[in-house]
């Protein structure tokens, strides 16, 4: 039976040998002094009993000091003590006796892994941000809220691991720090990610349907609806704003054309056809993605055509 410090100083010779421990468990000692783990057993294959060989990995000194996180990355990377090695050592015979050679399960596990790393919640995520043909600031603040929040609690999981479980404790997690407007973005968010997984045959449900119902709903606060009779008041205190011509000209437009903010913000003079009265916003402007007329009233024209002897088509 092999001890630590026979491993440990096993030198190299000019031909590779074996240090034998129990239960053919044994330490190849190679030329170039690397040590390697290596499992001799029996299977029966084809109506006949061979013998074959697992390679366990290589041979590590006993740490001194080491993490958890430090001995399970060292073991994933396959470098293995003598304790260790016996421990495989142990389920490798285990999986013989179900007639399971532990080399090609490994290598089933390896593919699952590969296959797993290729459909985390992250990966698929952003796939389906991809999909989304929203304006590049809607994409970036959608993706600043899952990295903020939700990237770092379950974003490297597969999402076929992913349970209700998770998404429960993560929605109360974001809801306790972020609030719950925040909360109720990432769930709608999370579902609907799940439910392009599904779609496109990465996950067999959508874990946050279970608990969609767990958090207080959140109550959102309309603004103050402006009654009729402040709206003269409104447009006569806009009228006598005097700092910047083209904040007054665009607030009236809002009034005008009932466009929205970024959309009168963004106008350009070549969607403008002020003989016909009309305004073309185009499709890549447009929430819908569409592009839409706008009829502008005989004030909207007027207010254009003075800005535009001021801007001079700019």
């Amino acid at each position: 039976m092999l001890t630590d410090t026979t491993c440990r100083t096993a030198k190299p010779k000019a031909k590779p040998y074996k240090l034998s421990d129990t239960k053919g468990l044994y330490l190849e000692v190679k030329p170039n002094a690397v040590k390697a783990w290596r499992y001799r057993f029996e299977m029966v294959c084809d109506g006949q009993r061979k013998e074959s060989v697992f390679a366990i990995g290589d041979y590590a000194n006993p740490p001194a000091a080491e993490t958890k996180q430090e001995t399970a990355a060292r073991r994933a990377g396959g470098r293995f003590t003598l304790a260790e090695a016996r421990e495989e050592r142990i389920k490798a015979r285990a999986l013989v006796k179900q007639g399971i050679n532990p080399a090609h399960h490994r290598q089933h596990n390896r593919i699952v892994l590969d296959q797993e790393s290729a459909t985390t919640f992250d990966v698929v995520a952003r796939e389906w941000l991809a999909t989304k043909d929203w304006e590049t600031v809607t994409v970036g603040r959608r993706l600043n809220m899952l990295e903020r929040t939700v990237f770092p609690k379950i974003g490297a999981l597969p999402v076929k691991r992913i349970t209700s479980a998770h998404i429960l404790e993560l929605l109360r997690k974001i809801a306790k720090a972020n609030g719950p407007s925040v909360a109720a973005e990432a769930q709608r968010t999370i579902s609907a990610i799940f439910e392009f997984a599904v779609s496109t045959l990465r996950a067999d449900s959508d874990p946050v349907h279970p608990v969609r119902k767990a958090l207080p709903t959140n109550k959102t606060q309309h603004k103050r609806a402006l009654p009729v009779a402040e709206i003269g008041k409104l447009l006569r205190s806009v009228a006598g704003y005097e700092r910047n011509f083209q904040t007054v000209a665009a607030l009236r437009m809002l009034w005008f054309t009932l466009a929205r903010p970024n959309e009168v913000m963004g106008a350009q003079w070549s969607e403008l056809d002020l003989d016909k009265a009309l305004w073309r916003i185009p499709a890549e402007r447009m929430k819908g993605r569409k592009e839409h007329t706008v009829p502008l009233p005989r004030q909207a024209v007027e207010e254009l055509r003075k800005l535009q002897v001021v801007t001079g088509h700019r």
